[in-house]
């Protein structure tokens, strides 16, 4: 089975608003580029106990978890950490991420021109980086080779834990669901088809909406009023998705219905997987 896919995007910069979270559109457009969706996604900011309370939890789900950041080295960065401690595992420092970590700081010494010092203090800390919960597998980050991690959780799921810098972690991302998801990938097996209606309101549509979803079990009707559009003004675009042989034969049913109503049907929308 297709398994459910979610987020845990953490950050007080997010909640405060001081940034704005481009990570759940991304991981939306990237699962659906692979015929994929996402189930359900979860917020949080620098808390230590919320943090690691949350992670236990999707830990039980047995969903899979794509977590954004927290897991660099700075004081305010708890994600490591939370991790263990959700999981019951001791932190350590994962021998693969150690070389990757070296080989960005000997990198970085030779772009400054300086000499690489293992034992100075800062390379030391930048060690912190490559600590993960006990039996972590490492996520290669392509752009300056410090790793995200991953680990198995006991209720058949995964989580996945990558920077908050998108830059890093969209690549990151990908390389996931490549490497590890490709068996369930569908594209072209979801679509989403849907009509703009004028001079309608969301309760005359409700017994159609009602009746498609009954007579096609496959497909979920969706409904989005809007009383501003720039375009088509006080609309409610009304819809199908699910399996594209069913969509197709629900969306013929629904514009029977449409018409059968005598609204003013507008243009024909369409998104796919």
């Amino acid at each position: 089975m297709t398994p459910n896919f979610a987020a845990l995007i953490i950050g007080d910069e997010i909640l405060s608003g001081k940034r704005a979270d481009k990570h759940l559109t991304q991981l939306i457009t990237t699962l659906g580029e692979r015929g994929l969706s996402l189930a359900y996604a979860n917020y949080v900011g620098d808390d230590p106990q919320r943090i690691t309370d949350t992670i236990a939890h999707l830990a039980g789900s047995g969903d899979v978890v794509f977590s954004f950041g927290g897991i660099g080295a700075t004081p305010d960065d708890y994600t490591r950490q939370c991790a263990g401690k959700a999981l019951g595992r001791e932190l350590m420092l994962h021998p693969e991420a150690k070389t990757l970590i070296e080989q960005r700081m000997q990198d970085l010494a030779v772009e400054r021109g300086e000499t690489y010092v293992p034992g100075h203090p800062d390379n030391i800390h930048r060690l912190n980086m490559g600590v993960f919960p006990e039996g972590a597998a490492i996520i290669p980050n392509s752009y300056n080779r410090i790793p995200g991690f991953s680990v198995s959780t006991t209720a058949g799921g995964a989580m996945y834990f990558v920077p908050g810098f998108p830059v890093m972690a969209w690549p990151m991302l990908e390389w996931v669901l490549d490497t590890h998801y490709s068996a369930h990938f569908a594209r072209g097996a979801w679509q989403e088809r849907s009509y703009i209606v004028y001079g309608a309101i969301e309760a005359s549509l409700t017994p159609l909406m009602l009746a498609l979803e009954s007579q096609h079990s496959q497909i979920k009707v969706f409904s989005l009023p809007s009383v501003d559009h720039p375009e088509h003004g006080r609309h409610v675009e009304l819809g199908v998705k699910g399996p594209t042989e069913a969509v197709s034969a629900a969306f013929v049913a629904m514009r029977a219905g449409l018409d059968a109503l005598g609204v003013q049907v507008g243009p024909e929308m369409q998104r796919g997987q």
